[in-house]
This record gives structure tokens, C-alpha cells and sequence, in this order.
């Protein structure tokens, strides 16, 4: 059974950081392309940043760029996103997901594995 767990959600002030972890189990997590995204009330699902299995590709939305960094540690099965700078407009539910396949997307249909969400909430 795939289980992609994540945590290190909370409340912060603008401009703090945070640090969000996804641990994942029961999948060859190496042969997976991991993503972050993000939902706010009322809004539908975006993506936020994406890696490729290895790490040596990255993808980020625009809003986040120079923010945000996505790493991950396959000897851990985790990947994180960094969040420096956070601004209101960050606050959402944050989800990791899991795509096997060889390059990053963006879209959520191509990832077969979705944890179920880590609130993040930046006051002003």
C-alpha cells in the first residue's frame, strides 16, 4: 500500500519559512517524479514545484520562483519544499504527489499518489 505522508504545515508570519516533508512508502520512490501542490479555499489545486526522480531537474510556478526550493533524499524516501519568504497569498493546503514518470509535469492527473495534506497558513 503507497502512502505519502506530509508534514511540517503551521501557522507563520510573513516573511518566516517553513520547511515541508513528505515521506513516502510501499513504492520504488527513486523511480518516481515527486510534486508539490497547493490548494486555497475556493480555489482549485496548482501546482507549486516538481522534481525528477534523481533530482537533477526542478520545476516551480512562477509565484513561487527564488522562494521556494524542492529537494529530495531517495535514501530517506522524502522530498521537501522549502518555503523562504512566505506570503499570504501562500496559505493553503499543501500536497505532495507521485508520478512514475521519467520527466517532471505539471499536471495533477499524470501523478498516480497524493498524500493527504498539510495545512500551511501565513498571517499578515
Amino acid at each position: 500500500q503507497v502512502q505519502l505522508v506530509e508534514s511540517g504545515g503551521g501557522l507563520v508570519q510573513a516573511g518566516g519559512s517553513l520547511r515541508l516533508s513528505c515521506a513516502a512508502s510501499g513504492l520504488t520512490f527513486s523511480r518516481y517524479a515527486m510534486g508539490w501542490f497547493r490548494q486555497a479555499p475556493g480555489k482549485e489545486r496548482e501546482f507549486a514545484a516538481a522534481i525528477n526522480w534523481v533530482g537533477s531537474i526542478t520545476d516551480y510556478r512562477d509565484s513561487v520562483k527564488g522562494r521556494f526550493t524542492i529537494s529530495r533524499d531517495n535514501a530517506k524516501n522524502t522530498v521537501y519544499l522549502q518555503m523562504n519568504s512566505l506570503k499570504p497569498e501562500d496559505t493553503a493546503v499543501y500536497y505532495c504527489a507521485a508520478a512514475r514518470t521519467v520527466t517532471i509535469t505539471r499536471i495533477p492527473s499524470q501523478y498516480d499518489y497524493w498524500g493527504q495534506g498539510t495545512q500551511v497558513t501565513v498571517s499578515s
